[in-house]
């Protein structure tokens, strides 16, 4: 395996780590343990499992030192297709992890006010569960925030992609879509969040293309497409 092939599968398989750890606490702890509407159920959930959210809470931080290392693997891969797209892609992508860990804090504060710790005591219950849903809802705000570098990245990525000769047309085009449905996720949730069911329902299929460049570079490498091999044969 020469060493482009090697760097495409580490990348790939960085990137398969960050998929499927990333959306712990992004979807599985608010589906299990946040009720609508229901401040005082929410944190009486959140209190009575703690261990759990405190798994969500750490696994921000590993998604954010994952998401680092992603955009190091992508780096190295892509630097002699284009060093200033992939400076750029880095640059972009390295945002991910400081938002990941100031957005821990929010998490963190809920867990404190969530317990009832002695000096909060000048505050009642509904007091507290409100402080905590305060910052549930600082926490979900933020990441409407960082989903704005999560599509930016996602450009540079792309022309990267196309230019490489070992990504198809079609995965490049397909990682496009995917920045501009996250940059759509983004302004609506702070915008419209009126509409926030419905644009994420729509971006959804759009949001596969990073799975579908994850797939490809982790099973098929550096390996350069059939067009460009047979165009280089013709020259």
């Amino acid at each position: 395996m020469n060493t482009k092939n090697k760097n495409a599968r580490i990348a790939g398989l960085v990137y398969l780590l960050l998929i499927l750890i990333a959306p712990f606490r992004l979807i599985y702890i608010p589906g299990k343990l946040f009720v609508d509407g229901d401040a005082a159920a929410t944190i009486h959930n959140i209190a009575a499992h703690d261990m759990l959210f405190r798994l969500g809470l750490v696994g921000d931080l590993v998604t954010a030192v994952v998401s680092l290392l992603l955009t190091y693997t992508l780096y190295r891969l892509f630097k002699d297709t284009d060093r200033h797209l992939a400076l750029l892609m880095l640059m972009l992508g390295f945002m991910d992890t400081p938002l990941y860990f100031f957005n821990a804090l929010n998490d963190m504060a809920t867990l404190v006010l969530a317990h009832g710790a002695d000096f909060l005591s000048g505050f009642d219950t509904a007091q507290r569960d409100g402080l905590a849903m305060l910052f549930q809802r600082m926490h979900g705000l933020m990441t409407n925030a960082s989903e704005i570098f999560w599509g930016l990245w996602l450009f540079p990525l792309a022309l990267l992609a196309h230019r490489s000769g070992f990504v198809p047309r079609f995965v490049a085009i397909w990682l496009t879509v995917n920045g501009v449905a996250y940059l759509a996720l983004s302004f609506t949730g702070l915008l419209l969040p009126q509409y926030n069911d419905t644009v994420a329902n729509i971006a959804f299929p759009f949001q596969l293309g990073e799975i579908a460049f994850m797939l490809w570079i982790l099973i098929k490498g550096a390996q350069p497409r059939l067009v460009a091999v047979h165009g280089a044969r013709a020259a």
